[in-house]
């Protein structure tokens, strides 16, 4: 149960009880976890039941992180301060920070995409004692997530239930933004996933996860699959000494980005326009717009030069720049 203790902590929690009804569960978990930083930092240095510019300011330079994770945040804060308003509290309402185009995804060669291939059909079950399943579940893991593009928790949770090896297509539910979705498979990866369901002997199981821990009834977390990936890059000896502040270095997620610059690769060489595939594409990510969809078009000049001219001149079409001011 969360507590709250600044001078707005009655305003927080009605607030809060609103939202709730209007937002997703993981939007409600943001906006529940920077309202508690938020009332952290108002206990401390708020002078009575009013927001002064001061205040707000010396909250500003609290938060850390991306450009944009912080616009986010403040415009959270935003909507609770002119809920304080409408109750007749003085507040200062601070403007919408801008956001800079600072993330950039790693993009890994198709020389490193075998080594990691090579590394993860030939994990050495001894150096996994707390799930000895993992030495068949990585495998498939990974070629989901490079086959599919989807997202490491949406893969983790799938169930049974979900996967219709008949018709290749995985029904995906716990998702981002908790929108069901559909995702079609290659008929190569729906017969690779029907011979692991079958080695797993969870055909015909509805409940069964397709990545359990070895011996309990849940599945492999986020965290653990990350950590056995970071070992399989390092035995395939992948790094990226040296990366930019918000540059994404080699990991799980990597993974996304590559299905994502493979099938525009794979539209252009069929003669598909690019602004055709991005509103199928953006929709098969489970994305909420083609905004969202913007940073997976962001590869690496050095690695795919041929790209970059086509990338470039749909995204100055699509993708305008623009400041965000309040």
């Amino acid at each position: 149960m969360m507590v709250f203790t600044s001078p707005f902590r009655k305003e927080i929690e009605d607030f809060l009880f609103v939202r709730q009804a209007a937002l997703s569960k993981s939007a409600y978990a943001h906006d529940c976890q920077y309202l508690t930083d938020f009332d952290a930092f108002a206990a401390i240095n708020a002078n009575g039941k009013s927001v002064s510019e001061g205040l707000i300011n010396g909250w500003l330079h609290t938060l850390k992180g991306k450009s944009s994770s912080i616009a986010n945040k403040v415009i959270v804060i935003r909507i609770f301060l002119k809920y304080l308003n409408s109750m007749g509290i003085t507040v200062y309402i601070p403007p919408i920070p801008k956001v800079a185009d600072d993330y950039v995804p790693y993009i890994f060669s198709d020389e490193e995409l075998e080594r990691i291939y090579l590394q993860a059909d030939n994990l050495d079950i001894l150096h996994a004692k707390k799930n000895p399943l993992i030495k068949f579940e990585f495998p498939m893991i990974i070629r989901l997530i490079y086959g599919c593009g989807l997202r490491i928790g949406e893969t983790l949770t799938l169930k049974m239930r979900d996967v219709d090896l008949a018709g290749g297509v995985l029904t995906m539910t716990h998702t981002k933004g908790d929108k069901q979705r559909l995702v079609p498979m290659h008929p190569l990866l729906t017969e690779i996933l029907e011979r692991y369901c079958l080695a797993m002997g969870i055909v015909g199981v509805p409940e069964a996860y397709l990545f359990p821990i070895s011996g309990k009834t849940e599945s492999m977390t986020p965290k653990d699959a990350q950590h056995g990936f970071e070992k399989i890059l390092s035995m395939a000896e992948i790094s990226s000494p040296g990366r930019g502040k918000h540059e994404r270095g080699p990991c799980l997620h990597c993974m996304r980005h590559v299905f994502v610059f493979k099938s525009f690769s794979a539209a252009e060489q069929a003669g598909r326009r690019i602004d055709d595939s991005v509103p199928y594409l953006s929709i098969y990510l489970g994305h909420d717009s083609l905004q969202e969809t913007e940073k997976y078009m962001k590869f690496s000049s050095e690695l795919f030069p041929e790209a970059m001219a086509l990338f470039s001149d749909y995204s100055a079409d699509v993708f305008p720049e623009v400041e965000y001011e309040a």
